[in-house]
């Protein structure tokens, strides 16, 4: 491994080499507020890593701790850390650049008990937490098939978000009753969490503000500690996590925010693009600094998307230029229907990949997963390799899941959450009979539930019952006790062998159970790595891994294939050729977002986003008619593309209504009522009127085909 070279004093040079002015005077303005309005592609990372080097090396005293650098996602936070370590060398590893969540996990770990937590506490992932949502609803009497568990906890979750405790939201007034059934849960909810000595994610930023308020000291401790203050995509932080950065500044005032208002896509996350819109009024002494200069996209493609993004009212005013030349025109392709659709994706794909180009060079974007099917069965026919990135991740699977609730419960015995996962996996005869009387006793005598299985027979349970939840807790109490001084990689070989679980696998002849065994050894080179990075306590191995973000990573290997993605899911990629499909109205602007401006402008935000991920070649595509989600749908082709200056395009495909010429006897097919004859004609142009005779079923219909979309049958 080559040795990293320390940043000198000497070295001050070399930090701003290669820069433009914009991004040199972001990197060179370090007091007071700063907001950096960086546009798509204008090397945001090279500036705020760069920022921080030159803070280290402006010769006073400013130290590695006295640096915090904030990101949203982990793979965003490692490449900043490397390029970071090798601008500055091991000075790096002092410093504090990780996720919001990463960051008071550490703070939470050193000062828990003042809020009434261990300092092992576990973290919830998302089906924990609806799990637990679900059992509070049991708890309550609550009709599950009535109220979906699942929408209870995205409320309570918006709740945190918004720094409402169950008592403050109650007292807000709820607008409808799963509102006032949530405001409920999330007090029962919550109640389990502190007794299990568990969090969810949101609890990780919502305790850490808790902590700040109620606890002046310790604030001013982390106040006085991060002196030089920076925030990624700050136009995707939520009240929450606005609030913490606001606490964690207000003393040095040293606080840097990059962002985009053009690329605020996670409203529906809990974003709130107006933290970056109203910088300037929470900082009236802050500095602005625009990066305009686009180093990825041509002129053509940059053009389009300053076209389309002045739309919006709600953003920080920029243009985006690139030195790069024109480039191509952006195609536009009417389809007659998402087959047509499919097929014009793999011609061009062809026809990309025959002129010299890679298949990895392309990729389809789209604003519902649902309509990757399309395209996905043409690519099969076509033998056309493609990788779809998203999907369920390594941690997401059940097996994955089942280890990692041993493990949470080996490392906090507290976790009733986890033990109730895994008490009869494999099956052991501990059913849900046993496991409400444990539970009843536990709650009545402030027991855990762990400890409630220590005195089985106490609790009521009699014979094979009582022996058997004897033996679990003698298991699990043996792994807990066995976790001192034992690496992480051993205590899970222990754990596999002594629980029956790899057993349970190796002896099955299911072949989803023997990939389900492959995964249970990836996870023991999870484990290692571990080891060999940290050799750390089980409950640091627990906080790293369940601090993963499925956006942090790719399902399928990063071979030579076509890539396929939703749109959200593109953001911060960059591609020699994109294809956006269905740009239609209903699908982009999505229809669950037409009812208010701010939905329509976040769904333009999302257009800008994909559009900017192309570098060199932009394609983008709409039908007449679509079947998706079980239904033909008949929709007009995106607001967003009549944003765009025609000079900029160059538009192929049929537009059916105009070039086809009407007739008695033609054959069509109605997207509703079949096929059918048309037998006459009335009016002209807008106005024109067929008279249609389909089938026995339907009759005969009166239809505009300017309101209707009608296909010719082949062979007319």
């Amino acid at each position: 491994m080559a040795t990293v070279q320390t940043t000198t004093l000497t070295d001050r040079k070399a930090i701003i080499s290669g820069l433009n002015d914009e991004q040199r005077s972001a990197v060179e303005t370090t007091e007071g507020p700063l907001l950096i309005v960086a546009g798509a592609g204008s090397g945001k990372t090279s500036v705020m890593t760069r920022r921080i080097a030159h803070l280290m090396n402006r010769g006073d005293d400013v130290d590695p701790w006295n640096i915090l650098a904030i990101t949203f996602t982990n793979r965003a936070a490692r490449e900043m850390n490397e390029r970071v370590e090798q601008l500055v060398g091991e000075a790096a590893s002092d410093m504090w650049i990780c996720t919001f969540h990463s960051m008071c996990v550490k703070i939470l770990r050193r000062e828990a008990e003042r809020i009434g937590y261990q300092n092992n506490f576990s973290i919830l992932d998302a089906d924990d937490q609806v799990s637990t949502v679900k059992q509070s609803m049991l708890d309550l009497n609550y009709d599950l098939k009535k109220f979906d568990p699942a929408v209870v906890q995205w409320k309570i979750s918006a709740a945190k978000n918004e720094l409402l405790t169950p008592r403050e939201w109650k007292r807000a007034g709820r607008k409808s009753l799963i509102d006032s059934v949530a405001a409920t849960v999330y007090t029962e909810y919550q109640a389990k969490l502190v007794s299990s000595n568990a969090m969810d994610f949101d609890d990780l930023i919502f305790r850490t503000v808790d902590l700040f308020l109620t606890h002046p000291d310790v604030l001013k401790l982390y106040q006085q500690k991060f002196r030089y203050i920076h925030v990624d995509e700050y136009q995707d932080t939520n009240r929450a996590q606005y609030k913490l950065v606001r606490l964690l500044s207000d003393r040095h005032r040293n606080l840097c925010v990059v962002g985009d208002s053009d690329q605020a896509i996670y409203r529906w996350r809990g974003a709130d693009i107006s933290n970056i819109v109203n910088f300037e009024r929470d900082y009236p002494e802050a500095v602005v600094i625009k990066l305009e200069q686009n180093y990825r996209s041509t002129g053509t493609i940059l053009d389009a998307a300053n076209a389309v993004i002045q739309n919006n009212s709600q953003r920080k005013d920029k243009r985006l230029w690139s030195a790069k030349g024109e480039g191509e025109k952006l195609a536009i392709y009417a389809a007659l229907d998402q087959s047509d659709e499919a097929v014009y994706v793999i011609a061009k794909v062809q026809e990309h990949v025959a002129n010299g180009g890679q298949f990895s060079d392309c990729t389809v974007l789209y604003r519902a997963n649902a309509q990757s099917r399309a395209i996905e069965e043409a690519f099969l026919q076509a033998a056309m390799p493609y990788r779809i990135i998203g999907g369920m991740t390594f941690y997401d699977r059940r097996e994955i899941k089942d280890v990692m609730a041993y493990l949470k419960a080996l490392a906090n015995p507290q976790d009733e959450i986890s033990l109730l996962r895994i008490c009869n996996v494999p099956k052991r005869g501990i059913g849900e009979g046993t496991i409400r009387r444990l539970l009843d006793f536990a709650h009545e005598n402030e027991l855990t539930l762990l400890e409630a299985m220590g005195r089985a027979q106490e609790a009521g349970l009699v014979g094979g019952a009582a022996e058997t939840v004897q033996n679990f807790h003698t298991l699990i109490q043996g792994l807990h006790d066995m976790q001192e001084g034992m690496s992480v990689t051993d205590l899970l070989q222990q754990t596999l062998t002594r629980t029956g679980y790899r057993d349970m696998l190796e002896t099955s002849h299911k072949e989803e159970d023997q990939n389900r065994l492959e995964n249970i050894r990836e996870l023991s080179t999870v484990t290692r790595s571990f080891d060999r990075r940290r050799r750390g306590a089980l409950a640091d191995f627990l906080a790293e891994t369940s601090l993963l973000f499925d956006t942090d990573k790719e399902t399928g290997k990063t071979d030579n294939a076509v890539r396929m993605m939703t749109m959200h899911a593109s953001k911060g990629l960059e591609f020699p050729v994109v294809f956006m499909i269905g740009v239609e109205e209903t699908l982009l602007p999505h229809a669950r977002s037409l009812d208010t401006i701010e939905g329509v402008e976040e769904e333009r935000n999302l257009c800008y986003v994909a559009i900017t991920r192309a570098r060199e070649k932009l394609h983008l595509t709409y039908c007449a008619e679509r079947s998706l989600f079980g239904q033909c749908q008949l929709n007009d082709p995106s607001r967003f593309l009549s944003e765009i200056p025609p000079a900029l395009t160059e538009r192929s495909g049929a537009d059916l209504q105009v070039q086809i010429r009407w007739g008695v006897g033609l054959s069509v097919r109605h997207p509703q009522f079949g096929v059918g004859v048309v037998t006459d004609l009335a009016g002209s142009g807008d106005d024109l009127e067929l008279t249609i005779t389909f089938s026995s079923r339907h009759g005969t219909k009166l239809v505009k085909p300017k309101l209707t979309r009608l296909r010719v049958i082949d062979g007319q």
